[in-house]
């Protein structure tokens, strides 16, 4: 772990205008920088750059936030990696926390194994361009194939040579630690003392993470031989776990992020084609069943996932697999088959690219129902075989979980009964047993009513929403605009005796937060300020939880901005450097109060119609006197009238 003197050493070297002025061609325009978005394509540049708070907006697709989550959301490293990204550009040493022996041996391992990598990564592309085995056996098959150099060099593709030791010498030579071969999978021992190599003979497709760190390789055959398998793959170690890989994700991040969708195939040659004819938004599960950490991966760039496979059964087979899977991590799962005898490589061969995204978009299939109707063939007249159907496509619906996928739930359904001629509601009742099922099989301890209860709250949902939108909108600017208040005030003077921040603690006791969000930046607030930390705003957009980030960040960031023209226009006056603090921290407070009151009003309202004696009426109206009194004065600071 990065120690947290390393943390605050990198965020105060940090310039956010240098770090992403590399990506995007900046503009000055007042005390802001403008410029394109690079998460989304756009014309008119909105995507804006404050080098005082340090914090970026796009004002077009809504992305925010500060340097470090910009590297995060363009590069798609993580936490980490985007600190180690910023302390190597500022020449600044890395301090680690403790470890204990075992992650000392763990990250040890893991960078002796990233450097054996590298090395084998150059040794096998030196084979392929400067070795006479490697001109005219493998590079005369990979230009039979139709690769160019240019992509071929872009995806460090290598050769192994056919004799038994050649990389093993290069390794023992160079004085690697023979114990970590095995982990490698490049060389494996026989006869106690004979390290041999284990890919020889084949092209080197080296498998790179999401940072461009090589953790593993995937070795081809040329030609055909029966004896042996197609391909070979690094065994898991410390860096490389299959599961959580997918080929070309390193190359494709950035046309997925601005195609907003993800081309899912098969194979390595599948990958390294289409990015050969311009598709680069593409990557590949390297021939194994989708998984969990897999979709996880492709949702970090885009909810929006296209698999195309072979249109043989196989081809079928294998992409069905992942459905259940896909659905619960609430991607958008299209389908494409190619043509049969076809594969992505040959298939963009043979058309063009052009062509080929053609082919794509005019014969995208939805998954479920593409699923259906597979399901479907063969059934007939057969009533336990169209009973397994609706069984399965029920459970798999079930999958659809999340309280903004609803809609499309529903819609599944419709289109779902309409194909099996069944029941609307019947359909929706099994989905829901499957629901009711899973709950109560995952909590163990829930009962069938409380199991049911969440699911027809999350049923009841879709209508409700709308209403709770309503009735948070209008205080989210008051509490938004108060919170900003306090983020660039607090640490001023109110009076002699109190800041600003111990006034708004203060005028807020008998006052709460609606936004659960907001509550908790300002209890931070509150909490840093009690604890002598001198809160600001800086703190809270470098918060690792993204989602305070982002909303400090909405709080705080405008597209408007005065023009240094007005206080040369209107002499004296000084409009852009005033000071006006107090009067914006009494206006914010006293409308944030208002709102607040006049939700009071409403709840006592409500309280009065429902009393039950005469005596309760009676106190409930004195708080409506009361409230209507502490109404009438806040309104007289305002100068305005009672708020409606």
């Amino acid at each position: 772990m990065i120690s947290p003197n390393s943390i605050e050493q990198i965020k105060s070297r940090i310039d956010i205008i240098d770090v992403i002025g590399e990506y995007v061609k900046l503009k000055k325009r007042g005390a802001n920088y403008l410029g394109n978005c690079p998460f989304h394509n756009e014309k008119t540049p909105s995507f804006t750059v404050s080098p005082t708070k340090e914090i970026y907006k796009c004002f077009g697709c809504g992305k925010s936030g500060n340097t470090i989550t910009f590297l995060m959301e363009h590069d798609k490293l993580s936490y980490v990696e985007s600190l180690k990204w910023l302390a190597k550009r500022y020449n600044l040493e890395i301090e680690e926390t403790e470890q204990s022996p075992e992650q000392q041996y763990v990250q040890q391992t893991s960078d002796s194994l990233y450097i054996i990598n590298n090395f084998a990564q150059q040794f096998f592309q030196k084979k392929l361009w400067e070795s006479e085995e490697g001109e005219t056996i493998a590079l005369s098959y990979l230009k039979d194939r139709g690769f160019n150099n240019e992509i071929l060099n872009k995806f460090q593709v290598g050769y192994n040579p056919s004799s038994k030791n050649e990389l093993s010498q290069a390794l023992i030579s160079n004085q690697f630690n023979k114990d970590l071969f095995p982990k490698t999978g490049l060389s494996i021992l026989r006869n106690e003392e004979d390290w041999q190599d284990n890919y020889r003979g084949r092209i080197i497709f080296p498998i790179h993470q999401n940072t461009g760190k090589i953790i593993g390789f995937g070795a081809r055959i040329i030609g055909k031989n029966d004896k042996a398998p197609k391909y070979i793959n690094t065994p898991e170690n410390e860096i490389y776990v299959k599961s959580k890989v997918l080929y070309g994700a390193y190359f494709a991040k950035h046309s997925i992020d601005k195609n907003d969708e993800c081309l899912l195939v098969e194979g390595y040659t599948d990958v390294i084609s289409l990015h050969q004819a311009g598709i680069e938004n593409v990557v590949a599960s390297g021939g194994t069943s989708l998984t969990t950490d897999q979709l996880r991966l492709i949702k970090k760039y885009s909810n929006n996932l296209t698999i195309i496979y072979d249109g043989d059964a196989a081809g079928i087979k294998a992409a069905l697999r992942g459905l259940d899977m896909a659905l619960e991590e609430s991607l958008n799962v299209k389908l494409v088959l190619i043509p049969d005898g076809e594969d992505p490589d040959s298939f963009v061969r043979k058309i063009g690219a052009a062509a080929f995204e053609k082919f794509i978009t005019e014969n995208k299939k939805d998954f479920i129902i593409f699923q259906l109707q597979v399901m479907m063939d063969g059934v007939g007249n057969d009533i336990a075989k169209k009973n397994e159907v609706v069984n399965q496509i029920a459970e798999s619906l079930s999958k659809i979980n999340k309280v903004e996928d609803f809609i499309k739930q529903q819609e599944y359904i419709k289109q779902c009964s309409a194909i099996l001629q069944i029941d609307e509601i019947g359909l929706i009742n099994l989905v829901n047993k499957f629901k009711r099922d899973k709950i109560s099989k995952d909590e163990k301890i829930i009962p069938f009513n409380e199991a049911n209860a969440i699911l027809q709250q999350s049923s009841n949902s879709s209508n409700t929403k709308q209403t709770e939108i309503n009735l948070f909108e209008i205080d989210d600017l008051h509490e938004k605009n108060l919170l900003k208040i306090l983020l660039e005030y607090g640490l001023k003077p109110w009076n002699e005796e109190l800041t600003i921040a111990e006034h708004i603690f203060e005028e807020l006791v008998n006052f709460e937060f609606e936004n659960k969000q907001l509550e908790k930046i300002f209890e931070m607030y509150k909490s840093q300020f009690q604890n002598k930390e001198e809160p600001d705003t800086k703190k809270f957009i470098y918060n690792e939880d993204k989602q305070i980030a982002d909303l400090v960040v909405s709080i705080t960031m405008t597209p408007y901005e005065l023009s240094n023209n007005w206080d040369n226009v209107l002499e004296g006056m000084n409009i852009l450097n005033r000071d006006t603090s107090i009067q914006d921290v009494a206006m914010s407070l006293n409308y944030f109060k208002l709102k607040k009151i006049k939700k009071m009003f409403l709840q006592n309202q409500s309280d009065i119609e429902k009393a039950t004696s005469f005596e309760e009426q009676k106190q409930l109206i004195e708080v409506h006197k009361n409230l209507k009194q502490i109404e009438i004065e806040i309104t007289k600071q305002l100068g305005t009238v009672i708020l409606k």
